[in-house]
């Protein structure tokens, strides 16, 4: 679900006119419309596992559990797309489950490491903040009737550091060999996740007001 279009292809036309719109976002429309497959499965039970993943870190704060929970997720979110090349279980409504699930779990995890005291408050202030910038992106660009953008690289680069990033930082969030061990490369992933989680961020802006320019010129 990654897509190497930059602002200038995607600002080449305006929407009405068919050419920037698909060059934005061909790969999604020219997935098949199917809902019962393997990895719309496997996406569904990464959902499912957010509010249970809530609940062992705030409620019993079963720690263990958590990670693995986070593990299955991390496992389920490479599975689904190698079974979705392999078997040609490509979907619409897979591009829209699969980043809905990442944005959740991270979204989840940072609320809850606040509330832990994992993680510093202005760390999660960030990477908020900048879901919170994309989520006024893509009113925008429903607004000048655009569907949302492909998801970058990047994104799937910040995502992939980040959810290998949490059960690490939990994990370092006590005492003994094991924390001393794996802090250094918690903070590490969590760190290079996060910056390329805000520059995705900022090139997907800069996507969605190439387009927005682009309408306006056009008119």
């Amino acid at each position: 679900m990654t897509s190497s279009n930059g602002p200038s292809a995607a600002a080449s036309a305006r929407p009405g006119a068919g050419g920037s719109r698909r060059s934005v976002t061909a790969d999604r429309n020219d997935l098949p419309d199917r809902v019962w497959t393997v990895p719309n499965a496997l996406s569904v039970l990464r959902l499912l596992g957010v509010p249970l993943f809530l609940w062992l870190l705030l409620g019993p704060e079963a720690d263990g559990w958590a990670v693995l929970v986070l593990m299955v997720a991390g496992a389920t979110d490479w599975l689904d797309g190698v079974l979705a090349r392999a078997f040609g279980q490509s979907s619409r409504l897979g591009a829209l489950l699969d980043p809905a699930a990442d944005r959740l779990y991270i979204v989840a995890t940072l609320v809850a490491f606040v509330l832990r005291d994992v993680v510093p408050l202005w760390v999660v202030a960030v990477l908020l903040g900048r879901e919170l910038v994309l989520g006024l992106a893509l009113l925008v660009l429903r607004v000048h009737g655009w569907p949302p953008l492909q998801v970058h690289y990047l994104g799937k680069a910040a995502t992939f550091g980040l959810l290998y990033a949490f059960p690490l930082l939990l994990l370092a969030d006590g005492e003994g060999p094991v924390a001393a061990v794996v802090t250094p490369i918690g903070y590490a992933f969590a760190i290079w996740g996060g910056v390329l989680y805000v520059l995705a961020g900022v090139l997907y802006v800069v996507q969605a007001a190439a387009i927005v320019s682009a309408e306006r010129a056009a008119r």
